[in-house]
């Protein structure tokens, strides 16, 4: 069979598991990817590469090939893809075995949470955005509000502050909640206060002066660009990257993290403030308890503990 066929089989064999978008993309751009370096290296044309082609000699060509110019995290998730991929030929009996395990990949980095960096950064970021700090084009303090206080006290991703529509709270005032369709289709409800509302409120309000003639229902997107539109990846990042450059706080952001950040610290915080792993795992959407138990061991709240527990320290007490 055809590399492309066996490809096209895979996706349709994935249709029951309700990927998204985004994760469908990404599997489609690792496989591509791969496909096009094992086309250079083993000057097949594409259309003729066949899963027999697919030894773990031509694999690891192309892997390490892929590996010069690619981070440690993409070549660990084009591992993860075409292991998937070739995974699915092996049970379709396309290929007798999986030669993946021939193919080397890198240490998986350990998970390091990666608030911002200062106590009173989130509070001054928060002050900064509402006082219309970042100078842009179309200034829309209401906006910036927002965005970083879904992060910050909701602990959403870009992907899941996108999703959110007017219907996404519900309940009444100060009983209600943001129900969130989270990564892997986990969905998750969030308590949102008093405070949280009456920010959501003024960015409504704001978008009712801004777009007059446009009418918003319960299902269309709530976060908006500058021409009304449902606002894209690239602009929520570049919106979240410049508040911090006019708040002045851009040396406090963990590099690479930007919008993530903002999570990291709603996690972060919870832990400081004895949240359980249950607790973060349930608020943050996570898939895994060990995920959420990082934010806790990152915190040092245990082991500080363990610490001052020293029968040495009385000794201290008394110099």
């Amino acid at each position: 069979m055809r590399v492309l066929d066996a490809q096209q089989a895979f996706f349709a064999a994935r249709r029951p598991r309700k990927d998204s978008p985004h994760t469908t993309d990404a599997y489609r751009r690792d496989l591509a990817g791969i496909t096009a370096l094992l086309v250079a290296e083993t000057g097949i044309d594409i259309d003729e590469l066949t899963i027999g082609d697919l030894t773990a000699p031509a694999l690891r060509d192309a892997f390490g090939v892929f590996a010069d110019d690619h981070a440690k995290s993409s070549v660990l998730r084009a591992w993860s893809t075409w292991n998937q991929f070739l995974t699915f030929c092996v049970s379709d009996g396309l290929l007798a075995g999986n030669p993946m395990g021939a193919v080397a990949r890198p240490k998986t980095p350990p998970l390091s949470p990666k608030p911002l960096r200062g106590e009173d950064t989130p509070e001054r970021l928060l002050a900064a955005a509402a006082g219309g700090t970042r100078k842009a084009r179309d200034p829309w303090p209401e906006r910036d509000v927002l965005v970083i206080a879904l992060g910050l006290v909701a602990g959403l991703r870009s992907a899941e502050m996108r999703s959110l529509s007017a219907r996404s709270l519900v309940g009444r005032s100060g009983e209600m909640r943001l129900h969130v369709h989270g990564k892997g289709s986990r969905d998750r409800s969030i308590p949102v206060e008093p405070a949280m509302e009456k920010i959501i409120q003024n960015y409504l309000e704001s978008c009712q002066r801004r777009f007059p003639k446009q009418r918003f229902g319960p299902s269309t997107p709530l976060l908006r660009d500058r021409a009304g539109e449902p606002i894209g990846r690239g602009a929520l990042e570049y919106l979240v990257k410049s508040c911090y450059r006019w708040a002045g706080l851009h040396d406090r952001v963990p590099v690479g993290a930007n919008l993530h950040a903002l999570r990291h610290t709603f996690a972060t915080r919870l832990a400081e403030d004895g949240a359980t792993a249950s607790e973060i795992m349930a608020l943050l959407g996570h898939a895994s308890l060990a995920t959420s138990q990082n934010y806790i061991e990152a915190t040092g709240r245990e082991q500080r503990a363990a610490v001052a527990s020293n029968r040495t320290y009385r000794a201290l007490d008394t110099l």
